[in-house]
C-alpha cells in the first residue's frame, strides 16, 4: 500500500491522538498555569504532529527529512518532561502520567525507526 499523505502514517495518527488527549487533560490544570505549563505541554505535543507533517513534505532531501523527524522526537521527549512536572505538581495521577509517557516512548521508537530507515522514506530523484 502506497502512503499518499502524512495523515495516513500510524506515527502521525498516534501523535495527533496524544496531542488531543493532552489538550483535554490540561483543561483541568489550574488557571495560573495557563501561560506556563498548560501552554508548554500543549505546544510541544502539537509540535510533534507538525514536525511529522513537515518531514513528509521534505522527503526529497534526506538530511531535511531526518532533521524534521528528529525535531518531532525531541518535542515528544519535551512533552514527557512536562508530563513529569504535571505529576509532581499533582495535576495528573501517576497512573495517567505513566500511561502517557509510555505512549510517547512508543511514538519516539517509531520516529527513531523512521530516522534509521530514512532511505526508504526519501522520494527518489529521477
Amino acid at each position: 500500500m502506497k502512503i499518499l499523505s502524512y495523515r495516513e502514517l500510524r506515527v502521525y495518527r498516534s501523535a495527533i491522538d496524544l496531542a488531543m488527549e493532552i489538550f483535554e487533560i490540561t483543561k483541568s490544570f489550574p488557571p495560573e498555569e495557563k501561560y506556563s505549563l498548560t501552554d508548554q505541554i500543549r505546544r510541544s505535543s502539537r509540535s510533534v504532529c507538525a514536525n511529522i507533517a513537515e518531514a513528509w513534505r521534505k522527503r526529497r532531501y534526506k538530511a531535511a527529512f531526518i532533521a524534521k523527524i528528529n525535531d518531532s522526537e525531541t518535542e515528544a521527549c519535551e512533552t514527557q518532561v512536562w508530563l513529569e512536572i504535571a505529576l509532581r505538581c499533582k495535576y495528573l495521577t501517576e497512573e495517567k502520567t505513566n500511561d502517557l509517557i509510555e505512549k510517547y516512548d512508543h511514538l519516539i521508537s517509531q520516529l527513531v525507526l523512521m530516522i534509521n530507515d530514512a532511505d526508504n522514506w526519501i522520494i527518489e530523484k529521477k
